[in-house]
């Protein structure tokens, strides 16, 4: 069976560097995916926008920067408070984002509980899936 963590969270997208601005977003940890985290983005468009990527980047990026290419996430500070920052580049653009690491943090925690580092590959169902197809006689 398979478990669902999610959070909601105010992520503030910087403007500027001295403006950002909220957008809505959901943090979400499934264990049919164990090593990626999902954020959605929730812009008031017809269709909600989700980027994909590890779940050990973000871990690693809440304490020192981490990450190459499209997502690089870092520690950073906002208005006193410790963020985790998140740089997403496309073709079409970059975006920095900022979220408390607090929320960050307790919703990292809960999928460590569910599957904590280096047990990832338990949830995959590889063993089984090849036992079976050798079983078959396929």
């Amino acid at each position: 069976m398979h478990s669902v963590v999610e959070k909601d969270v105010e992520v503030r997208l910087a403007v500027s560097r001295e403006n950002s601005v909220p957008v809505p977003a959901r943090l979400v940890y499934r264990t049919d995916d164990p090593y990626a985290v999902h954020i959605t983005f929730h812009l008031g468009s017809a269709a909600p926008v989700t980027w994909t990527f590890a779940r050990d980047l973000l871990m690693e990026g809440a304490f020192r920067a981490s990450g190459e290419g499209d997502v690089r996430v870092f520690p950073g500070k906002e208005g006193g408070r410790a963020v985790v920052c998140v740089l997403l580049s496309s073709p079409d653009g970059s975006a920095l984002l900022r979220v408390r690491s607090g929320e960050v943090g307790e919703w990292l925690e809960r999928t460590l509980r569910i599957v904590p580092p280096g047990r990832e590959r338990a949830w995959l169902g590889l063993e089984r899936g090849l036992r079976e197809l050798l079983a078959s006689g396929a």
